[in-house]
């Protein structure tokens, strides 16, 4: 059927109408208020499904009364919403137009405060999804309604083509190429606010490339065991790749899950996914099939492999979902993790794994789970009754946690003090006594850290992230290698 033809009116004379999902936020409100209730608890997600039956309308009413987004932490088209602002202040009538669940519209039109209507789904009214040409219905009995023979609408998707069909004027806003050029065939003058497309910066920056890095543990077993096996090397290769994806999967899900307290933090809000560079189904689609490459790795690697890998998984998931928010709880699961990459790599390796490097690793990385918590309270407003966004920590919490973090460290310096006179060290070492100067250098860099922690010189950041971009770091990591190749072959 050929779309009538657009009513020829004056853009300053006709409404606009304003779609949200795509248009108004790169986001989508139906995912974010889903995420919201699986944040909650997982088991949700089966009410989810329970509620499909009930149509797109239903299932929108049920959805936004159990779990809304917070109007004031969803990113937005920042270049548009200026220009609804300006058309504001020319007195042009504004109405926020989309299929979300009419509580969710009318909350973002509130907050937003430029739209002098708005029109959403509502299931209880009448039953209708307020999209394609049941929006563009609504549309034209709102405008007629208040004396408006003609009106123009902003939109993003195909599915907004049936209603600029009947719109006098168009504004694209975020839209695919291909939606753009069908919408120009009716529409020549329309407006177009570009579409960022998604690059692969953006895209290595969502699943936290630089991350990797940590999965280097996997390698600690083979250099703690002076193994220069190529074939072990290999497995281990084909394990830290394995644990990387598994790794940026989890990274993924955790940041989905963690999206209002990142568009709370300072820094965290410029995220793809809490800025909305990238969307969540594009989010869960990539999380998915790295999460099935990772486990296919696993298994080439060995069995064993695969079920290290699996614990890691379950274990990171739990975390994100609710162990992040259990003060004290987080910093074992996550000083864990740490030590769980060095039990995997022994488990790809084949190589023993030996209970003195396990005791300084747990020591060790709950000193640097502790601070980053600290790091994390540095940056929080000096108010000593809230608590950190997604967290179980006060900032008066920080005298506690960096006497804690700090004795941490120091135990993995008497542990590493106490190996070295050990019967291990003996049959390991040809020179056990080089690893002395070992200590005092690794004291040296745990109270290093500590020290820029209480400066705020971390600013939130990771501390092995830190470490990585920090020469001093590099520097005891090359003097650390240097005692130890002394210790094995003696000058």
């Amino acid at each position: 059927m050929t779309p009538p033809a657009p009513h020829a009116a004056s853009p300053d004379q006709s409404p606009l109408y304003v779609d949200l999902d795509g248009t108004l936020t790169p986001s989508d409100t139906l995912h974010e208020s889903a995420l919201l209730l699986v944040r909650r608890h997982p088991l949700n997600l089966l009410r989810l499904l329970a509620w499909l039956p009930l149509g797109k309308a239903g299932f929108k009413q049920r959805l936004a009364s159990e779990a809304r987004p917070d109007p004031a932490l969803l990113p937005y088209n920042e270049p548009f919403v200026q220009y609804l602002r300006d058309e504001h202040a020319r007195g042009r009538p504004l109405v926020l137009a989309s299929a979300a669940d009419a509580r969710i519209v009318q909350e973002v039109a509130s907050h937003l405060e430029v739209f002098d209507d708005h029109l959403g789904t509502n299931a209880q009214a009448d039953g209708v999804n307020l999209s394609q040409g049941n929006k563009r219905s609504a549309i034209d009995a709102h405008a007629s309604a208040r004396g408006h023979g003609h009106w123009a609408y902003a939109g993003n998707s195909r599915d907004d083509l049936d209603v600029w069909a009947g719109s006098a004027e168009a504004v694209a806003v975020n839209a695919p190429g291909g939606v753009v050029a069908s919408l120009q065939r009716t529409h020549p003058q329309a407006r177009v606010f570009e579409r960022e497309p998604l690059s692969l910066k953006t895209v290595l920056r969502a699943i936290r490339l630089k991350q990797w890095t940590k999965n280097g543990l996997l390698f600690v077993p083979l250099l703690a065991a002076h193994s220069l096996s190529p074939q072990l090397w290999w497995s281990v290769l084909l394990a830290f790749v394995a644990f990387g994806l598994c790794a940026s999967a989890t990274y993924l899900v955790n940041d989905l899950l963690d999206l209002p307290n990142d568009r709370a933090h300072r820094i965290k809000r410029h995220r793809p996914l809490a800025s909305g560079a990238i969307g969540i189904p594009t989010a869960v689609g990539l999380a998915l099939v790295m999460l099935v490459l990772a486990f296919v790795l696993a298994f080439a690697v060995s069995t064993g492999f695969a079920w290290m890998l699996l614990a890691y998984t379950v274990t990171t998931l739990a975390y994100s979902l609710v162990l992040k928010r259990l003060a004290l709880i987080d910093v074992l699961v996550l000083s864990g993790l740490y030590t769980l990459r060095i039990g995997a790599g022994a488990v790809a390796s084949g190589v023993d794994l030996s209970n003195w490097l396990l005791a300084i690793s747990i020591f060790l990385f709950l000193s640097l789970a502790l601070v980053k918590r600290c790091a994390e309270l540095e940056e929080l407003e000096d108010d000593r009754s809230v608590l950190a966004p997604g967290r179980g920590y006060r900032p008066r919490d920080l005298d506690s946690l960096r006497a804690m973090g700090m004795s941490s460290g120091f135990l993995a310096v008497l542990v590493l003090a106490l190996y070295i006179d050990s019967q291990n060290s003996h049959q390991l070492y040809a020179h056990p006594d080089w690893l002395w100067a070992a200590a005092p250098v690794l004291l040296l860099w745990v109270m290093r850290i500590w020290l820029k922690t209480g400066r705020r010189e971390l600013h939130g950041e990771d501390p092995l992230q830190f470490a990585l971009k920090d020469p001093f770091s590099w520097f005891t990591l090359l003097v650390m290698g240097g005692i130890g190749l002394a210790a094995t072959v003696g000058f």
